[in-house]
């Protein structure tokens, strides 16, 4: 299942494919790997490594991936007042709304993962999940949070596809697309790089990683004791979260904005939650559902070329077994 389309100015895009295309053109023997790891996009570390047989062709194309997932935090971001997300949330609820088709789609997705995990992926849990700030340890009291639960649903958001605009049913729905956003960002970014001609890439955001290549690569847990070897990953993704962690560094992002329907509270799981996946924007959102179901959750992931792994131990990982 591919990623909806970035509608991204045709210029960048049309740039991001050029600058890959750019780094297959010299002599094979110089060639090397391009690093650069860049903190605050999306609020979270971005690492991009691309193999390039010239190092300033290769910074250009980072440059370019990077663009790419500024636009998309500038669009879709809950932080920032004037994003296409925040003005949808402050307009929605007061009747049809116009917005972009990059936007639609993605909303059309997340509900399509919402239908088929029976709302264990539902990006109106911001109806409540706003009223937490994990870092501060704020959290809502029993009241505030009966208050805001009925705007949890994501029945909520009614999507008109003739006329691209989108309406909340009722007063008090709030949207966040952080549960995929990022691996959206990563599959539009990874798509033009491999378009390009480009051989080999990784982009990492805050545990939502991507990469294609010759050769397998080791993909690591971080644990309080070190790195836990979990995977080996040639060409595919990998999402991992874990719950409540405050350090930027880690591989694995917090699961504290992972609304339970069935019990109405944030969910407390111990350990992390990785997935792996042919896109991001799938391994992206599956952590949530795996998280919340557990193993149970196996046979859905087939469904989507998903695997599982849970971590409840710090010096084990626990496969699904399927």
């Amino acid at each position: 299942m591919r990623p909806p389309r970035s509608t991204v100015p045709v210029f960048l895009a049309a740039f991001l494919a050029f600058a890959a295309a750019a780094l297959c053109l010299a002599a094979p023997a110089r060639a090397d790997w391009v690093r650069r790891v860049t903190d605050g996009i999306m609020g979270t570390r971005i690492t991009v490594e691309l193999w390039a047989d010239d190092k300033d062709k290769g910074e250009r194309a980072i440059d370019a991936v990077l663009d790419e997932m500024r636009h998309i935090d500038e669009s879709m971001s809950t932080y920032k007042p004037t994003s296409e997300v925040s003005q949808v949330n402050a307009k929605a609820a007061d009747g049809p709304m116009p917005i972009t088709k990059e936007l639609f789609d993605l909303l059309t997705k997340a509900k399509e993962y919402s239908v088929l995990t029976e709302g264990a992926f539902d990006i109106t849990y911001a109806s409540v999940g706003y009223l937490y700030d994990f870092r501060k340890r704020v959290r809502p009291n029993e009241a505030q949070i009966t208050k805001a639960l009925p705007a949890v649903d994501y029945r909520h958001v009614l999507l008109d596809a003739k006329n691209r605009t989108v309406q909340f049913s009722q007063k008090g729905v709030r949207i966040d697309l952080g549960g995929i956003a990022k691996g959206f960002a990563i599959d539009v970014a990874m798509h033009a790089l491999k378009r390009g001609g480009c051989t080999q890439a990784v982009v990492n955001a805050g545990g939502d990683l991507r990469r294609f290549g010759l050769d397998a690569q080791p993909i690591y847990l971080r644990r309080r004791a070190g790195l836990v070897k979990v995977a080996e990953l040639r060409c595919g993704a990998i999402a991992t979260s874990a719950p409540h962690v405050d350090h930027p560094d880690r591989l694995a992002q917090p699961l504290g904005s992972i609304f339970d329907p069935h019990d109405k509270q944030e969910w407390n799981g111990n350990g992390a939650v990785m997935v792996a996946a042919p896109s991001c924007v799938i391994a992206d959102a599956f952590t949530k559902v795996a998280a919340l179901a557990g193993p149970a959750s196996a046979p859905l992931l087939a469904r989507f070329g998903a695997k599982g792994l849970w971590d409840t131990d710090p010096d084990t990982v626990r496969e699904n077994p399927n």
